[in-house]
């Protein structure tokens, strides 16, 4: 098929409370060797979102800056793969990253929110570190199903959780 791609290093602090666990960097993020560079992945903007803080404005490491402060990391289930294009069903001869390190990684880790399906297949070897484990929707522009609020919602109900995001707030019935 090809060469094998190499992923990203991990975005990650000792202070890290929950860890966006990717499946592998589309071909844009390779190319700018940028987690979630593709412009039209929803990442950026939902965290800006999320936070009132435009993210996708800033530069790539002031972005990166931004989710330290909020004790939020990146990473990516596997290390290396073989694909063609940037679609998760395109990935062959996937090679894991360690995910048991995320916890040496940052000892006060809390929660994983898988970005996606492919990602949350590791959910099993996720959930053996002892911290709670959830499954987003993927910021893909491929998973073009689910608008930008209903991912949004999803999203902030994980971050506010962990008092990483402002909690939803409550639509009054009349």
């Amino acid at each position: 098929m090809g060469a094998m791609l190499e992923g990203l290093a991990p975005v990650i602090a000792a202070d890290t409370r929950l860890v966006i666990l990717g499946s592998f960097p589309g071909t844009a993020s390779l190319a700018a060797q940028q987690y979630y560079g593709h412009p039209r992945n929803l990442l950026w903007p939902l965290l800006s979102t999320l936070w009132d803080e435009d993210l996708v404005a800033l530069p790539y490491p002031a972005r990166l800056a931004a989710l330290r402060r909020h004790r939020v990391g990146l990473w990516d289930v596997y290390r290396r793969c073989e694909r063609q294009g940037s679609l998760d069903s395109a990935i062959r001869v996937p090679e894991p990253n360690d995910l048991a390190r995320l916890t040496a990684l940052a000892p006060g880790l809390r929660a994983v929110a898988h970005n996606g399906g492919e990602s949350a297949r590791s959910r099993r070897l996720v959930q053996k570190l002892g911290v709670d484990v959830h499954t987003l929707p993927s910021t893909s522009p491929a998973n073009a199903s689910w608008t930008f609020e209903r991912k949004l919602a999803a999203w902030r109900d994980v971050f506010s959780r962990y008092d990483l995001a402002p909690s939803p707030t409550l639509t009054p019935t009349p």
